[in-house]
């Protein structure tokens, strides 16, 4: 389509609107034209109205020559740089632009969104042939920029088609075109689409990270678990630095600057140990404070922040009964305090007569946190100690002996079993005894007890940690914390009807009146037996003696008079190291004729040094594999049963 002075349309616009880019050499390029005709002897005419301008511009080949020889006043054309430059700065004018007008677009119809893999090519046709205009409008066509590089260059000697006016006027066309883009001229026929969406800021700086893939995408942080920092600062009171960066959250991916950051766990709270500690450690060397020692202040502090453990203690005379208890919970587990201790001792006199089968409901009871550290026996007298899991390499070798104070040492039914170790720097012992029995065998007793503390070898192998306060005479004098338990058998020293008026006068809690008659308490005063030992105060009714399976007290003939049998004592070398919590009974367990007593201790645990025989993470692997399968399945089994129970009674009522 042509206007009437015979010039296309589209050359029309891109001339009168490129003054600024290249006006000033066409006219130039044309005086110089029509002075070469001159000479050459034209006649000057100007070209006809209707006639192209591509046709208009070209030259005779007589003409050219003539053009060539008035170099000197022929304008030259812009150098490239000259052009490269002034494309790039309206370049970067046009993606401004662009940028804001496409956020325009997102905000006013965000269902309907550009491709950014697509170009201005769908909106135009092909590109412009060399050295002559194109038929439809140059401002719409990106391949004018990028799809003709040729038509950009010119040649320094003026060899390209066209010669130096040609050259000019694509740069004016380049310009005009330009123009137009940033006027928005060429969107009227559609909605144009970019090619590439540039960022509005620049990316920030990619951090140099040297862990692979599979390690980020195993820390990769559960959405459920992103408040874990808050909730563990909360609950534990402290933050350790192997939580992840708070940075990279955001997107659920741990990593960090390098490989061994990367591996941190993402939920532990234990403290990240450094490759140079690593190599440098010696689990066998160390002083008491030393830096890095396993059973050193550094590794307490991190277990213990207060340096106090839990440990329960708990004394039963089973009665030699085959059957076990249905659930042991109450017994184990009482509901009292909040938490469950950190050791569980468990002493059994006239233990049943599988013991394995005894140790594998405990197991069973108190589940995946705790393993078997040590078991012992000495006839029906049966001892164990489960630790938590986490704790037992911080034990030292467990050592163990017995005392048998019959008179024919075959019969094994009264004695003490004691089991030795060292937790840290604490070392501790339990006893378990199983003393005379009779009402007025106080004496018998006494010397059960006097029999023990001289002949309970221990410890063996393990070091003493306060060798110079330690006596041969007393076993009880050469460890730190030691607690006695089981059935002392010392009863109350009054008939069967005053104990059952004080019983009947205060059900509940009140049984001071019946200590007064204790046997057990009044030796203890006087000094004769358990020297240095303490009791927790009794708020109990007596354990011994019931009607199995019964709350009544003995209704035989024999009418025995109920008693405090069942007792746990204990002693520190240091002040107030051991603080009791608890002292009670369990009377929901009424296999035997006792009940079985329990009692919660505080207790205080210092450093140690690393030069002891340690247990290395010792336990009973194979009990701990059958309790927890019997676990799991009485879980089951349970659910089955609730199931089974809401259908029946659905059934029922429909």
């Amino acid at each position: 389509m042509s206007t009437p002075n015979g010039f296309p349309q589209h050359s029309r616009v891109c001339l009168t609107r490129s003054m600024e880019g290249g006006a000033v050499q066409d006219l130039q390029a044309k005086k110089a034209g029509k002075a070469a005709r001159k000479e050459a002897g034209g006649d000057g005419a100007p070209p006809k109205i209707g006639t192209p301008i591509s046709e208009t511009l070209k030259l005779l080949p007589e003409e050219l020559k003539a053009n060539m020889k008035i170099k000197s006043i022929t304008p030259r054309p812009p150098r490239k740089p000259r052009l490269e430059r002034a494309a790039s700065l309206d370049e970067k004018s046009w993606r401004k632009w662009r940028r804001f007008r496409t956020s325009q677009e997102s905000l006013t119809d965000p269902n309907e969104t550009s491709s950014s893999n697509g170009s201005l090519q769908e909106a135009s046709p092909s590109p412009p042939t060399r050295g002559r205009a194109s038929p439809s409008n140059p401002c719409c066509q990106q391949d004018s920029l990028h799809s003709s590089p040729d038509a950009l260059e010119a040649s320094p000697g003026g060899k390209s088609r066209g010669g130096t006016s040609d050259l000019g006027k694509r740069a004016s066309e380049i310009s005009s075109a330009f123009g137009g883009l940033l006027r928005g001229k060429g969107f009227a026929g559609g909605k144009p689409r970019l090619s590439q969406i540039m960022p509005a800021r620049p990316l920030p700086p990619m951090e140099l990270n040297v862990a692979s893939h599979s390690l980020r995408t195993a820390n990769r942080i559960d959405s459920d678990c992103l408040d874990y920092r808050h909730y563990s600062q909360h609950k534990f009171g402290r933050v350790s630095s192997s939580l992840s960066d708070s940075r990279l959250q955001g997107n659920g991916t741990l990593y960090d600057n390098c490989s061994t950051d990367s591996m941190k766990s993402t939920f532990s709270v234990l403290t990240p140990i450094r490759a140079k500690d690593v190599r440098s450690r010696s689990y066998m060397e160390g002083s008491l404070l030393a830096s890095g020692a396993l059973m050193g202040a550094e590794e307490l502090s991190r277990y213990f922040p207060n340096r106090n453990m839990g440990i329960f203690v708990a004394t039963w005379n089973m009665q030699g009964q085959k059957e076990l208890p249905v659930n042991l919970d109450d017994f184990l587990l009482p509901t009292d305090p909040d938490f469950a201790q950190d050791m569980y001792v468990i002493g059994v006199q006239e233990g049943c007569p599988d013991r394995r089968e005894w140790e594998i409901r405990l197991q069973e009871t108190l589940g995946p946190h705790y393993v078997l550290l040590h078991s012992a026996a000495h006839g029906v007298l049966y001892m164990s100690v489960f630790i938590r899991r986490d704790l037992i390499w911080f034990c030292s070798e467990v050592e163990y002996a017995t005392v048998t104070t019959r008179i024919v040492s075959q019969i094994k039914t009264k004695g003490a079993l004691g089991i030795s170790f060292t937790f840290f720097g604490t070392s501790f012992l339990f006893i378990t005894s199983h003393f005379t029995s009779g009402d007025s065998k106080v004496n018998e007793r006494k010397l059960d007890y006097n029999k023990t503390i001289q002949a309970l070898t221990l410890p063996k192998n393990v070091p003493d940690t306060n060798p110079y306060r330690s006596s041969s005479s007393d076993v009880t004098t050469r460890f730190d914390e030691v607690f006695w338990f089981g059935d002392f058998n010392f009863r109350l020293n009054k008939d069967r009807e005053t104990v059952d008026s004080i019983l009947n006068q205060n059900p509940d809690t009140d049984v001071s009146k019946l200590l007064v008659y204790d046997q057990l308490t009044s030796e203890m005063s006087r000094g004769s037996i358990f020297k240095g030992f303490q009791e927790a105060d009794i708020h109990f009714r007596p354990s011994y003696k019931f009607d199995i399976g019964k709350d009544s007290y003995d209704t035989t003939s024999k009418q025995r008079t109920p008693s405090y049998t069942d007792r746990v004592v204990f002693r520190s070398r240091y002040k107030d190291d051991i603080q009791a919590v608890k002292y009670s009974s369990c009377p929901v367990i009424k296999t035997s004729d006792h009940r079985p007593v329990f009692a919660l201790f505080r207790v205080k645990v210092r450093p140690g040094r690393d030069n002891i025989p340690l247990a290395a993470g010792l336990f009973d692997r194979d009990l701990y594999l059958i309790g927890i399968r019997r676990r799991a399945t009485r879980e089951l089994l349970k659910r089955r049963e609730q199931k089974d129970q809401r259908s029946s009674s659905i059934c029922s009522i429909s």
